[in-house]
């Protein structure tokens, strides 16, 4: 699983960055999931981030860290527009926890374009995919083909792998929480049982004798005849 997740961001950063964001994922997500601490820090190493102002006032670039987010590759929404024919490329970040279906929707996605039918209206820069939800026309054209990059780890680069590999990574990306999350769900449900015996035994002990007091009615005295 890692290792798809690995190959995944190879595949996100060669194919998906020209044109999604990822505003939600820094470099230091990675570190001890499917890169060592020194691997990522080379790679943030490998973006120029604008940062200051410094003593000038100024700012400046210096080369990228742990802290840092991926690199987002349009400045604002009007330019993303203008360089996709008006859509908008959607952020990645969450993209599987937005979509019905989520890894698997990516995948059929990816791997689903063909020749639109007879009578079917596609603009010139659009593609069909009877996957994509309006309409099966989608403005993002088949990015995806075989041996199209070369994996660090050598694993052929078929279609079907990017797309599954690029799939797990978004996955990953959506929840980078998840396996803590689990975790910490864990020692809840082994640490919950004795504390609560021990707040039962605790609230058993400080209202027994409030539970246990008697009140007896005793009526008031006749006054005697003398």
């Amino acid at each position: 699983l890692l290792c798809s997740i690995r190959r995944g961001y190879q595949v996100y950063k060669q194919v998906c960055a020209a044109c999604h964001s990822m505003k939600q994922i820094s470099y230091r997500h990675f570190v001890n999931v499917f890169m060592t601490e020194e691997e990522a820090k080379r790679e943030a190493s490998e973006i120029e981030v604008e940062d200051g102002p410094g003593d000038d006032g100024k700012m400046y670039m210096r080369p990228g860290k742990l802290i840092d987010y991926l690199p987002q590759p349009y400045p604002n929404e009007v330019a993303a527009r203008l360089a996709n024919n008006g859509a908008l490329p959607p952020d990645l970040s969450m993209i599987t926890l937005a979509r019905h279906g989520g890894e698997d929707y990516l995948f059929m996605l990816l791997t689903g374009y063909m020749d639109p039918p007879a009578g079917f209206p596609v603009e010139s820069y659009q593609a069909y995919n009877p996957y994509f939800p309006n309409g099966a026309a989608i403005a993002m054209t088949q990015q995806l083909f075989d041996d199209m990059l070369e994996y660090e780890d050598g694993t052929p680069a078929t279609q079907s792998q990017m797309a599954k590999d690029v799939a797990c990574f978004l996955k990953w990306a959506s929840e980078p929480e998840h396996d803590i999350r689990k975790r910490w769900a864990f020692k809840l449900l082994v640490m919950i049982p004795p504390i609560a015996a021990i707040i039962y035994y605790w609230k058993r002990h400080q209202w027994t004798y409030m539970k246990s007091r008697k009140f007896v009615f005793r009526s008031p005295r006749k006054p005697s005849a003398d």
